[in-house]
């Protein structure tokens, strides 16, 4: 049983590391500010279209950061799921023929 617990945690640790490898980008506007996250969720870049900045109210800008980084945390939990759902089924193996299915 520790066996178990020692190798789910080191899977863990290693679908940690992959997921901070996997990155993903929103974008709004047409791609004038886009949003870089991994799929561990962490924001690793921010880019305004200069031009786009000085043409839009500080205010309009503020909801269209949070709309892009709202997007880009969506998309990375999408992923994160993805992986994590792909290593349980391989945890679990055939465990489902236990149950008759």
């Amino acid at each position: 049983m520790f066996d178990k617990l020692v190798q789910a945690q080191q899977m863990a640790e290693e679908i940690k590391k992959r997921l901070d490898l996997i990155s993903v980008t929103a974008e709004v506007e047409g791609g004038k500010i886009r949003i870089t996250s991994t799929a561990n969720k962490h924001i690793t870049a921010i880019s305004i279209d200069p031009g786009f900045m000085q043409s839009v109210d500080l205010e309009e800008l503020e909801e269209l950061l949070a709309a892009a980084v709202n997007k880009a945390l969506a998309q990375a939990d999408n992923v994160n799921q993805t992986e994590m759902q792909a290593v349980t089924r391989d945890m679990m193996g055939g465990l489902g023929n236990l149950f008759g299915k």
